[in-house]
């Protein structure tokens, strides 16, 4: 088993970019302490960037604790300002529930990220009108296996397509 303790400052960062706009550096915690149920993280994004386009979950809970810094929250059609020691609940549902952290100050924004980790989940991006469909499941050697399918909902077939 894991050693169920994981220091701040333990936490190994994993940085990634794409474009101008998304920047960020999650390190994980949840598996490096044998969570199952939930998954949990830290983040740091850089001022002016977020780390996720603006998305819902059908099946999954997130909540965020600002730990340092100040941003904003975009939730459906509203923005509210953030900042340390604010708690958030973004809750599943459609495009209402639709949510994204963007770091707005001028120093670094840190939060701690909880999801309910249920799958097969459904994701919506109602800035692009893309959804998403993921799976994690373990393999027989207990590493993580992820299933991702991207696309929009035009591009759909119907039920029956192939099936004569």
């Amino acid at each position: 088993m894991n050693r169920p303790i994981l220091n701040i400052d333990e936490i190994e960062f994993e940085p990634w970019r794409h474009g101008k706009k998304y920047e960020a550096r999650p390190g994980q915690i949840a598996r490096r302490i044998g969570a199952r149920k939930l998954g949990y993280g830290l983040a740091v994004l850089p001022p002016g960037k977020c780390a996720f386009p603006r998305h819902s979950h059908r099946v999954n809970e997130e909540m965020f604790f600002v730990l340092e810094g100040t941003g904003e929250l975009r939730v459906g059609d509203a923005r509210h300002p953030i900042r340390a020691g604010d708690a958030i609940a973004c809750p599943p549902g459609g495009p209402e529930t639709a949510h994204q952290i963007v770091n707005t100050g001028d120093s670094e924004l840190k939060y701690l990220a909880v999801s309910t980790m249920q799958y097969p989940e459904i994701v919506e991006y109602p800035d692009s009108g893309k959804f998403g469909v993921r799976a994690i499941d373990d393999d027989a050697g207990g590493k993580p296996r992820v299933f991702r399918y991207n696309g929009r909902a035009e591009a759909s077939l119907d039920y029956w397509d192939g099936e004569d």
